[in-house]
């Protein structure tokens, strides 16, 4: 006789996260910035999250981790050398396996034409450096939230069909 698989659920929130957190299931997410003291900065604002921080030094460097650490969420720099933000950006929303995952720009460019091209290479969110600690954890928890509700549906909608095509 096979056992029904169970029904997917959200992750049990970690000990010694803030009481408006407690929804966030564990994350990984991936900070790419060239500058080790915006990196160091970040860092130090994710650790009230329930979060594991990896890092990428630049755009050659990032495309290489994804596939590695399989980050909930990218926080993204634009002037990199050897490869733009705006072209990883470009690249990982191209690959079926990794368009899923929100891609957070931060960036000290604040112009019209280069938010332009962040949509265009699809970002999902922008912030602006200097960074604001209360508008990057902000950010980053909605991004998050929507990304493991996205999860928890596709998960959900796999149990479903699984069920629909199993003989009775």
């Amino acid at each position: 006789m096979r056992s029904e698989p169970a029904l997917p659920t959200a992750a049990a929130p970690a000990t010694g996260t803030s009481s408006h957190d407690t929804h966030l299931p564990p994350s990984t997410v991936l900070v790419v910035d060239d500058n080790p003291q915006n990196v160091e900065l970040m860092q130090a604002y994710l650790e009230t999250l329930n979060c594991l921080v990896h890092v990428a030094v630049d755009g050659i460097d990032a495309l290489q981790k994804v596939p590695k650490v399989h980050p909930d969420l990218i926080l993204l720099d634009i002037m990199m050398p050897r490869m733009s933000g705006f072209e990883v950006c470009r690249r990982l929303k191209a690959d079926p396996s990794t368009r899923e995952i929100p891609i957070l720009m931060v960036t000290a460019l604040n112009e019209l034409g280069d938010i332009e091209r962040g949509v265009e290479s699809g970002t999902d969110d922008f912030l602006t450096k200097p960074i604001n600690k209360l508008e990057l954890l902000t950010r980053v928890k909605s991004l998050l939230r929507v990304r493991h509700l996205k999860s928890e549906l596709d998960r959900t909608l796999a149990y479903l069909s699984d069920m629909e095509h199993r003989p009775e």
